[in-house]
């Protein structure tokens, strides 16, 4: 059933189900019109910038960091529908902590293993961070939609197992060691402007791309800006909505343009930091982090 927004806002019953099931779906927040012209945005970047002599592969930035790289992104990230129904988990003070997209090509065995987001972020088991997943093509069973395990949220971080299998999207192909029935997923089926909110410890994944179409979906996590980095020594937020009052965060600009140089300074910094916490301890070196 879709979520019915109360003036673009979450009602008591969508925050309840939330904060029970560990998520929320499908909330409609961009039109027909909106999600076409931000796909359109993505593939015009993708065909224009694939063989332009950027620094890293043009996927490295799309997996890690978009919006401090790609205006667009940050469109979409600050749009008032999406920060709207996100007010509605975090409150009115909300940082970007991060975007990216997760694209799965029309008939190709990538997956997502099952796992917890919050694994290796060093923010520890935090209640103030969500996941917006805003799909920009279908997200069907056939294309490989998440799935995601009701309640799970309510368990502590599990022990992960990283597995750097070439087919898993996952920085480190990181799978959370527990066995999984497949009775207690839900698959999360959203239609193009479609989002689901999660929060960072539900497990979820999602299987291969059957379909003929790509699987585009536009991933931006929020956070309250009372969170903090615990295990490395800076951690970088964008401004979407409200104040920071705690300065746990450095505030990264939004880009003026495509790939600016600027922007491409202040995104090496903020990926060599987090690369000394998301690969802490790991066994072997990783394409968008290495």
């Amino acid at each position: 059933m879709t979520v019915t927004l109360e003036n673009g806002r979450l009602s008591e019953g969508d925050i309840t189900q939330y904060w029970r099931d560990g998520f929320l779906f499908p909330v409609p927040v961009f039109s027909a019109a909106e999600v076409a012209a931000a796909r359109a945005s993505l593939e015009r970047m993708e065909r224009d910038w694939l063989d332009a002599g950027l620094p890293a592969p043009l996927n490295t930035y799309k997996r890690v960091n978009a919006h401090v790289v790609m205006p667009f992104v940050v469109d979409v990230a600050r749009h008032p529908a999406i920060l709207d129904a996100v007010e509605g988990i975090l409150g009115p003070d909300i940082l970007i902590y991060a975007a990216e997209f997760f694209i799965k090509e029309p008939r190709t065995t990538s997956i997502v293993s099952m796992h917890q987001d919050l694994t290796y972020w060093g923010l520890g088991a935090i209640d103030g961070l969500v996941t917006a997943w805003l799909a920009l093509s279908p997200a069907t069973v056939a294309s490989g939609c998440m799935d995601f395990v009701r309640g799970s949220h309510k368990q502590p971080i599990l022990p992960h197992e990283d597995t750097f299998d070439a087919n898993n999207l996952l920085s480190r192909g990181q799978e959370v060691k527990v066995d999984i029935a497949d009775e207690d997923k839900t698959p999360i089926t959203l239609e193009p402007g479609e989002m689901s909110l999660h929060h960072g410890l539900t497990i979820h994944g999602s299987g291969p791309n059957g379909s003929d179409d790509r699987r585009i979906g536009c991933v931006i996590r929020y956070v309250r800006p009372d969170m903090e980095q615990v295990v490395g020594a800076v951690d970088y937020a964008m401004p979407a909505r409200g104040e920071d009052r705690f300065g746990n965060f450095v505030l990264a600009p939004a880009p003026d343009s495509l790939f600016a140089p600027q922007a491409l300074d202040i995104y090496e910094k903020m990926r060599a930091e987090q690369a000394k916490v998301m690969m802490k301890d790991a066994t072997k070196s990783t394409g968008i982090y290495a």
